[in-house]
């Protein structure tokens, strides 16, 4: 595009073929992709160069994980004619590795925006007008950004409830257990989803005691019975305190020195004390202050950017993409978001309808699942076909110790199609993956049943759940 010096408010006009608001996922993937076709692009990033996922949540989390996984090998060593001698562990060296390794992701974004030419501007972008953007800079420059499209990608935040005195007690939330240099005394987590049940696990492991309580009466209450059980027994056999079924009515205290959690479970009144309160209890979208209405983009009643099956928003030229624009809260959906709109850019007609919504969760073992679950599919009445094994089923199970956990996987009645896979054990994110791509093939379970795969894999196990598909 050819660059005018309009003049707005005493300042320059920038303008670009594509104006992006936020750096997540979506964000700079298609700034890349753009910019590698030769249009004029600029990403207003406010903090996190990248966007949360790895700066502050998914692989600085996983980061932690694993460290508190390797702790865990340490506790059982003599399981594996290992005698151990005296260890310790130090989360300020645990933080060190996680900061170093978000370092390196960082400089790996600078070097893909330096290749492919895409303006990235650090500050705080607000619109002034449909597709044009204030940006208001570090050192409190102010630049006028304007494009043929805007895409809003500005993300989500945790959610911190109005419950009595828990903005006061100053809890943490995941962003502050990234960055925790001492093993809390009792740490209270606040809501069972994937993050609470994740950094629950971890810091345990890591040395510290830990209580979640969660309002619903089951972890991952949405999922089938039997994944919320095999949850629930993980929390048994690691120690982990688990309240549910709890409506918290008060908070005393502050958190990093004391906090009292008031409950009320089972119709009678309880208190929780502890070291350090985290919540972990929902999202809510970052679009608040950026003066949606002056771009004519309207918003849900929670929040959420409202979109079409492209992802154009409300206003002509501006879209949406990732968690502000409501798509499920995760970073490869958001990575997909990518693919429609930069597809719909290029003059393509992609869309959101009907995509796979795969997800794992990082406990050790791990939770995965793409499709439908038993409990989805008797709500929608569609007759299924059960497989299931226990993951000790699995020999390559047997040799690393991990045969906690089993598989399972819906088969349609009437023809051989898989409707949806469940696995809860060791590596099931990566066992998932070749039934995702048959279920997006359309392709028949024989196929898994009967293929080759390399002797011992956790893959393996696929052979023995599909040979235990029942007759049609």
């Amino acid at each position: 595009m050819k660059e005018e010096n309009n003049q707005y408010q005493g300042q320059a006009t920038e303008k670009y073929d594509v104006v992006i608001l936020g750096s997540g996922a979506a964000g700079k993937l298609i700034s890349w992709t753009l910019g590698k076709k030769g249009m004029k692009v600029a990403v207003i990033e406010r903090e996190y160069i990248g966007g949360a996922c790895p700066n502050i949540a998914c692989l600085p989390s996983k980061n932690i994980i694993h460290s508190a996984k390797v702790a865990s090998f340490f506790r059982k060593s003599e399981e594996f004619g290992i005698t151990k001698d005296n260890w310790k562990i130090s989360m300020e060296d645990v933080r060190e590795r996680k900061r170093k390794m978000v370092t390196e992701l960082v400089d790996i974004h600078l070097e893909q925006y330096r290749d492919t030419g895409v303006d990235l501007i650090m500050g705080e972008g607000r619109f002034i007008s449909p597709k044009t953007l204030e940006v208001t800079t570090a050192d409190g420059t102010a630049r006028i950004l304007q494009g043929e499209h805007v895409v809003i990608n500005t993300g989500t935040r945790a959610a911190i409830g109005k419950t009595p005195g828990l903005e006061a007690a100053n809890p943490i939330t995941h962003i502050g257990a990234l960055e925790l240099d001492k093993i809390p005394g009792h740490l209270i987590i606040l809501g069972g989803g994937f993050v609470g049940i994740e950094f629950a696990q971890a810091l345990k492991r890591l040395g510290a005691e830990v209580t979640l309580i969660e309002r619903n009466s089951k972890l991952v209450h949405n999922e089938d019975e039997d994944v919320s059980d095999a949850l629930h027994q993980l929390f048994i056999s690691e120690n982990i305190g688990l309240v549910t079924g709890a409506h918290i009515t008060s908070i005393e205290g502050f958190s990093g020195e004391s906090v009292k959690v008031n409950f009320r479970q089972d119709g009678r009144d309880h208190v929780l004390e502890g070291s350090h309160l985290m919540v972990a209890a929902g999202r809510i979208p970052n679009t608040s202050g950026i003066n949606l209405e002056l771009a004519g983009v309207e918003v849900t009643s929670s929040g959420y950017i409202k979109v079409n099956e492209r992802l154009e928003t409300t206003a002509a030229g501006v879209w949406a993409a990732g968690e502000c624009a409501g798509s499920p809260h995760f970073t490869h959906i958001s990575e997909n978001d990518f693919h429609v709109v930069a597809d719909n850019l290029l003059g393509g007609n992609s869309i959101t309808t009907g995509r796979q919504v795969p997800f794992c969760m990082f406990t050790d073992p791990e939770l995965a699942r793409i499709g439908l679950s038993e409990k989805e599919a008797r709500k929608q009445d569609i007759p299924y076909r059960l497989a299931k094994i226990p993951f000790s089923a699995i020999l390559r199970a047997k040799t690393i110790s991990e045969t906690q956990g089993f598989m399972k996987a819906l088969v349609d009645t009437k023809s051989d199609r898989i409707l949806g896979f469940t696995a809860f054990g060791a590596d099931a994110g990566a066992v998932m993956a070749p039934v995702q791509v048959a279920m997006l093939a359309g392709l028949s379970y024989t196929l898994l049943r009967d293929m080759i795969f390399p002797h011992p894999t956790m893959a393996e196990g696929l052979i023995t759940l599909f040979s235990s598909v029942p007759d049609r």
